[in-house]
This record gives C-alpha cells, structure tokens and sequence, in this order.
C-alpha cells in the first residue's frame, strides 16, 4: 500500500478564529468545504473541523486521515492485517475514503483521489 502522507484532524470552536493561525503555519491558504453540517479547512497537512457537537463527537473518533493511492489496495493491506473496516470504501467528492480500526483500538480514514469508475 502507498501511503502519500497524513493529515491532522483538529475539531475547533471557531473555525474563522482558528484558520488564519494554521494558515500562518502552513504557509499556505485555506481550502474550504461543507460536509455533513460540519465547516471544513483543509490548511496544509491540517484538516479543521467546526460544527455541531453531535458532528464533531463522530469525527473525533478518528485520529488522522492517511492519503493513500488507492483505498482498495488499502481495504486489502488492511484486512489482510487484522485491521476492522468500520466503514467503506464509498465516494467522496475528492474521491473514495474508508474508515478502518487497527489492532491497537486506534480509527483511521483512508483516502484516496481517485474517482469510482
């Protein structure tokens, strides 16, 4: 499985307070997103998060969001593991994700780019 990077899941009270820090950090501006009631902006290897509690208590679940190069390729490294896909693979507007717990309790998505056929 190629793994092209990780990115940081922060759930924030303010998003607009939080952006222009990471922004700053990052070197880079904001892409911004709604998904699922929850504001979104992706800043760099950060992804920030701003919604409803019942939201934000679902996606804190999850520890990171691992880029890979195809997440079927990932569903199998991953299964064949001893890792539980919890959810997916399904379609995102960017691509496909799945969302997997290792061994170890921890929850990770898996994402991808590429677009179902």
């Amino acid at each position: 499985m190629d793994i092209l990077g990780a990115t940081l899941r922060i759930c924030v009270d303010d998003l607009e307070a939080a952006v222009p820090f990471y922004e700053r950090l990052a070197g880079g501006p904001a892409q911004r997103f709604e998904r699922g009631g929850v504001s979104v902006a992706a800043v760099g290897c950060f992804l920030l998060m701003s919604g409803p509690e019942t939201e934000l208590e679902v996606l804190r679940k999850v520890s990171a969001t691992i880029a890979v190069k195809d997440v079927d390729e990932a569903h199998r490294v991953l299964t064949e593991s001893g890792a539980h896909v919890v959810a997916g693979p399904v379609a995102t507007p960017a691509g496909r994700n799945l969302i997997a717990m290792h061994p170890d309790g921890y929850v990770y998505e898996y994402a991808d780019r590429r677009t179902a056929p």
